[in-house]
């Protein structure tokens, strides 16, 4: 992951804020403002608050009870005043009983309503939070595996906006000391999956094009969805359209234009 340390940037959903203490320590931003869905005694019970007293020690404006997808929790943030928004590893909270799920669940699934947390993120983020002057720039830092490469994150959540997927960089959790990743509702370490950090803009051209990737699976002649391919001959893409693999991310991407078309 790229930071310039000219960049204001906002954390948001950052678990037990040791992303945020990592990033002001390592690469000192202009400014930084430090977001976590919990509110301070979940997060005293959960994780302890050592990262949140530090970041308020060094002048960190940290925000609890903040949910990206409601302006009314985002308390005293001013309109269009970051440079960069970053979302490391999002996931749903997890759901607080079976009658729970089955009231957000009904006619959607786990991967639509992760890819509408997403969205909502995206849109916020450049209507909102990034300043029109500045750099502009919102990340999904994400896992390279099930479930979340089945969010389709390059391609289906700008659908019919004018944010632009730029490309990916590879996060480094090395050049983040101190960072532990967590688990949604729970209070353990995660196992450092390699992960990937999604650039977005509404720019097309950013001070991150020599840094960011191209995925190939994006080109003709691979599956996209699957990112399988390319395929070298016709018999070998038909064997994939019909694997099992392949109508799982089928039924996944109808399920969501249907989503963002009553949206």
């Amino acid at each position: 992951m790229y930071i310039n340390s000219a960049w204001r940037i906002l954390t948001v959903g950052d678990g037990d804020l040791s992303f945020s203490q990592a990033l002001l320590e390592s690469y000192r931003p202009q400014f930084l403002t430090a977001t976590i869905f919990d509110n301070y005694s979940s997060l005293n019970t959960k994780y302890g608050d050592v990262h949140f007293q530090k970041l308020q020690i060094q002048g960190c404006n940290v925000l609890t009870d903040f949910d990206v997808t409601n302006k009314q929790t985002w308390g005293s943030l001013k309109k269009h005043q970051f440079d960069a928004v970053i979302f490391q590893f999002p996931l749903l909270p997890a759901f607080n009983s079976e009658e729970d799920f089955k009231q957000q669940c009904i006619n959607v699934s786990v991967n639509t309503l992760n890819r509408r947390l997403l969205r909502k993120y995206l849109l916020n983020s450049v209507n909102y939070f990034l300043d029109p002057n500045g750099s502009q720039l919102a990340f999904i830092t994400s896992k390279d595996v099930k479930p979340y490469r089945q969010w389709h994150i390059e391609q289906v959540l700008t659908l019919n906006t004018d944010i632009n997927y730029l490309g990916y960089m590879p996060f480094n959790i090395e050049k983040f000391p101190g960072y532990k990743i967590r688990n949604v509702d729970r209070n353990k370490h995660v196992k450092d999956t390699q992960g990937i950090t999604y650039a977005f803009s509404q720019r097309i051209s950013t001070e991150l094009d020599s840094k960011l990737t191209q995925p190939k699976y994006l080109n003709d002649n691979y599956c996209s969805y699957c990112r399988v391919g390319p395929f070298y001959a016709e018999q070998d893409k038909q064997n994939h359209l019909r694997s099992k693999k392949h109508q799982t991310m089928t039924q996944f991407e109808v399920q969501w234009l249907a989503d963002i078309t009553k949206s």
